[in-house]
């Protein structure tokens, strides 16, 4: 059995891992990468493969495709009109596919440049310096001075909907050979509405279903109206309080129950989606014979990311919420950086949360309910994007900013926002909240004219009774 000794070994080449292992061999750290590849993808991991890159290509595509239908039907607000589009969507998925290579290739070349000794195969713990490593050419073993456990999440399955055929999770919708006539998406969390939306302006007949009394119920009412509304407009019909009890005899309908069990409806569906959130990916990897605390089903850290063991750190979604792709490229950026012998701490004041829904939806910080809980009192101003130049010139008026700051001392706690392409605004969101930024410091910034971010500068004045535009 081959033997390879590191200073650093990284289990899994996610956004978490190939970050940890691009920034350790920028620090001149000896570091060896083992990524399984498989369903879900190879160096990327998640993310680049099956998740945030195809999915938004997809959006993209999707509304692309609604928006030359719309045209077509001549209710273009500026009176273009077109012919009736057609859609080839084997060249859709070919392009996104196309996509997701070129940066999966760019990771392998920056990985090459840091001269990071990459290792494919299946990973197991030995204990916590050693790893067995299953490759096309034999076993491997690997043994390091440090660990980095990135290993990720997958799609959580239900019960009543093993995946198989019709069933199937994101990432297969993300690779669909045709576009479903009727597509039943069980789960309104963001990765349901963002696919169902996309099928449905690809022409699907989307039907949504969720446990929960109302879609995305991880966002305050206030957000997720403008996206029901949507909805709504778009033609898929959403069931809240509504459980999946299984598919029919035939297979091809979706048993919907209420909560006390009794059936409500069969939906006829050609594909079900099952986007009920995702688990820590965890078995089969030998973490039992490791002394790690856990944290329910994920690995405990703590503000370094180190686990309870010695030189065994983990970052990204093995750890839990929020399972986002910047949340572990910083942890691990942060970790090499600890290994490398910098004093560094995991402190992010905000870490932006985006709902690539249409409209999209972005949160950073407190909502002014949890701000509420959390002791404070608060000033919230919110500016509508109706009253925002831009946005109309984008016939696209439908959302708002919202500031959410200390009534006391004005610090800004919390920044939100619904409309079309308010994910560009997190950054500056984000920036607010790291920099410690008061309301004063956002309404004496100048903002370019005209833009949506002259929405986030009018929400801030509106928050200290200063708005100008309403």
């Amino acid at each position: 059995m081959a033997e390879i000794k590191a200073k650093v070994m990284i289990v899994g080449g996610g956004p978490g891992g190939y970050v940890a292992a691009i920034r350790a061999g920028q620090l001149g750290l000896d570091v060896v990468l083992i990524e399984q590849g498989g369903r879900e993808g190879g160096l990327g991991g998640t993310c680049l493969n099956v998740g945030c890159i195809p999915s938004k290509a997809i959006i993209h595509a999707a509304d692309a495709v609604h928006q030359a239908h719309r045209q077509a039907e001549a209710k273009s607000p500026f009176g273009l009109a077109v012919e009736r589009p057609t859609l080839d969507f084997a060249r859709t998925i070919e392009w996104k596919d196309g996509i997701v290579g070129r940066l999966t290739s760019g990771v392998a070349a920056l990985l090459k440049r840091y001269k990071v000794k990459i290792v494919h195969g299946h990973a197991t713990m030995v204990d916590g310096k050693t790893c067995k490593v299953d490759t096309d050419t034999g076993p491997e073993t690997v043994r390091a001075e440090h660990i980095v456990l990135a290993t990720g999440s997958e799609a959580a399955s239900v019960p009543s909907l093993p995946f198989g055929g019709r069933i199937i999770s994101s990432t297969e919708a993300l690779s669909l050979p045709a576009v479903p006539e009727r597509l039943v998406v069980v789960g309104a969390g963001y990765i349901g509405l963002e696919l169902g939306t996309a099928f449905a302006k690809l022409g699907s007949k989307v039907t949504i279903v969720e446990a929960e009394d109302r879609l995305l119920p991880a966002y305050d009412s206030e957000l997720t109206r403008p996206v029901a509304r949507r909805l709504r407009a778009l033609g898929v019909e959403v069931l809240t309080g509504a459980r999946a009890a299984g598919v029919t005899d035939s297979g091809d309908a979706l048993r919907v129950s209420s909560q006390g069990g009794a059936t409500i409806r069969e939906i006829a569906a050609d594909n079900v989606l099952v986007a009920t959130g995702r688990r820590a990916r965890i078995a089969g990897l030998g973490l039992d014979r490791l002394d790690l605390t856990m944290n329910g089903a994920f690995v405990a850290i703590d503000e370094r990311c180190a686990t309870s063991m010695y030189n065994v750190w983990a970052v990204g979604d093995l750890t839990g919420e929020p399972m986002l792709a910047h949340r572990a490229m910083a942890q691990g950026a942060m970790v090499a950086e600890i290994i490398a012998g910098q004093r560094r701490v995991f402190d992010a004041v905000a870490i932006p949360a985006v709902c690539f829904t249409d409209p999209e939806i972005v949160t950073v910080g407190l909502s002014p309910d949890a701000a509420r809980a959390a002791g404070h009192d608060v000033h919230v101003g919110t500016f509508p994007l109706a009253a925002n130049g831009r946005a109309l010139t984008l016939d696209a008026e439908d959302g708002f900013v919202r500031v959410t700051a200390r009534a006391d001392n004005h610090l800004v706690l919390g920044i939100a926002a619904v409309g079309a392409g308010v994910s560009e605004l997190s950054s500056a969101f984000s920036l607010a909240l790291e920099m410690g930024a008061r309301l004063e410091d956002i309404a004496g910034t100048i903002h370019a004219h005209p833009t949506l971010g002259e929405a986030f500068h009018e929400a801030s004045l509106r928050a200290l009774g200063e708005a100008l535009h309403i």
